[in-house]
């Protein structure tokens, strides 16, 4: 039997015969009055309120939820006071877009310290919720209970699990997997084809497959995420430039041989074949100008389309000197991609963000362009990079940041009866941050496994001081607290409208 997310009315009954404080927002009042005592009060933080922006107030939390949002100084009872003076408080970060391990192996966590050292580094970027690609070629009853028991034995947050369709069999298994082990997404790799699905260890699949899984999909409440590539003209693009590469660096090769409009391609087709299913689409990892605009194109005609772009392309590109080191795919574009994507997330056309993260370690990348690992590590520095390149930079406002890193994953993806705004009633989890705080990451620095980062030396402005996750402090004043393993539940999810 598979564990669904437990949920209650956290009523409070107590009674005083004190004038209650000055309420913002609050739970209903016949499950809060007379609200005077509370477990925690979060006193004089600027928070990023649902409708309001930045606001300076109280927050009591009780139960690891958010009881009220109050005046700042209303008296209150609270078994712990903790001033948030000076800092910025957003919802905890939501990072619906990673692979989650046990070393090399990025289809599943094998022991709970793969679940520990990850959620450390996501805690350590202020992300206090996560949803890793669940890999297998088996049925996915034959494995998930072991992996959620697992993942909930190391984690510091709490998570779900997208399921990636790749048989007949799991095909067949969407229905329960959407309805009874609340995993709505299915992620689809468009790219395993003749034979190039063996590094994963996957078979292949056509769009048949594709258009079999949007219509389940469709069927049952859930949403389909491709990884789109035209693999057949990148086969051909690739063979073409391993006999002569010209003067192309690493990076600027890697990309010449998965240019955009492969990219592209791939998002117009599923985005087509998923209108027609009647299925919404999310299209992972968005990477480039020519991508996002094919893929607004079918939104315009009626298409449920949804984009995630991550942190890597709006701050990397093929003149990074880095070389092989970012080998990732998608790859690493031009600099006017990276810049088409900065416009998407300021005029709202770019719905999340996702790290993509991947803790494989350095050793990875050994090899030539052709055959080192792709993917990056992400989750400690996903915030970092909009608040600094976005915020600071760009003028993307902390409310644009809220939705993009927590409101909008949150909504997509299932999870916003408890998580994805400051709220009474929602989850405490929340990142606290003072804003015009400098760092730079050295590698020494690297919370995650990977233990290097595409950051290091990088100049950050903006930094999480304490990350809280269901109202408990997994980082305070930027150290782990002791403990925080095992903290983590798994979520069980349901869409919108299934």
């Amino acid at each position: 039997m598979w564990r669904q997310q437990r949920t209650s009315s956290r009523s409070s009954k107590r009674s005083d015969r004190r004038q209650p404080p000055t309420i913002i927002l609050s739970i209903e009042t016949s499950e809060c009055q007379p609200m005077f005592s509370c477990d925690l009060a979060i006193r004089d933080g600027d928070v990023i309120l649902p409708g309001k922006g930045r606001t300076r107030c109280d927050l009591a939390i009780s139960n690891g939820r958010i009881l009220a949002i109050l005046e700042p100084g209303s008296p209150l009872e609270a078994s712990e006071n903790f001033s948030a003076a000076g800092l910025v408080i957003l919802p905890g970060a939501i990072d619906p877009h990673l692979h989650l391990g046990h070393a090399t192996d990025i289809s599943r966590p094998r022991v709970p310290e793969d679940a520990d050292r990850e959620t450390a580094a996501a805690v350590a970027g202020g992300i206090t919720c996560f949803i890793p690609f669940l890999m297998a070629t088996d049925p996915f009853e034959s494995v998930f209970d072991d992996v959620v028991k697992v993942t909930e034995a190391g984690a510091r947050i709490d998570f779900g699990y997208h399921f990636i369709i790749s048989t007949p069999e799991q095909l067949a298994g969407v229905p329960r997997y959407a309805h009874e082990m609340g995993a709505p997404t299915f992620k689809i790799f468009m790219n395993n084809r003749g034979g190039e699905g063996k590094r994963l260890g996957l078979p292949d699949i056509d769009d048949a497959f594709l258009f079999r899984l949007c219509e389940l999909a469709a069927a049952n409440g859930g949403m389909v995420c491709p990884h789109p590539e035209n693999i057949e003209v990148a086969w051909v693009l690739r063979d073409r430039l391993k006999a002569d590469r010209g003067a192309l660096d690493d990076l600027a090769l890697w990309n010449a041989s998965r240019p955009p409009f492969v990219e592209a391609d791939a998002v117009q087709r599923s985005a087509y074949l998923a209108q027609q299913a009647g299925a919404p689409l999310y299209v992972v990892h968005t990477s480039s100008k020519e991508a996002l605009e094919l893929g607004l194109l079918h939104r315009a005609r009626g298409a449920q389309v949804y984009f995630e772009t991550c942190p890597h392309y709006l701050t990397h590109d093929v003149t990074w000197e880095g070389g092989k080191t970012g080998k990732i795919n998608p790859p690493l574009r031009e600099p006017a991609d990276r810049e088409r994507l900065w416009q998407g997330l300021l005029n709202g056309e770019i719905d999340t963000i996702g790290t993509d993260h991947v803790h494989r370690d350095i050793a990875s990348k050994s090899a030539d362009i052709w055959s080192a690992s792709p993917g990056c590590p992400g989750l400690e520095t996903m915030l970092p990079v909009l608040l600094t390149d976005g915020y600071h930079a760009r003028g993307l406002s902390l409310e644009r940041i809220a939705q993009l890193t927590s409101t909008n994953p949150a909504r997509l993806m299932g999870l916003d009866h408890v998580k994805g705004a400051i709220a009474p009633g929602m989850d405490a989890d929340l990142a606290m941050i003072d804003l015009d705080a400098e760092w730079t990451l050295e590698r020494k620095d690297v919370v995650s496994s990977a233990g290097y980062s595409i950051y290091e030396g990088k100049r950050f402005r903006g930094a999480i001081e304490h990350t809280m996750v269901r109202g408990q402090f997994a980082m305070r004043n930027r150290q782990l607290v002791e403990g925080g393993t095992g903290r983590g539940r798994y979520i069980h999810r349901t869409l919108k409208g299934s």
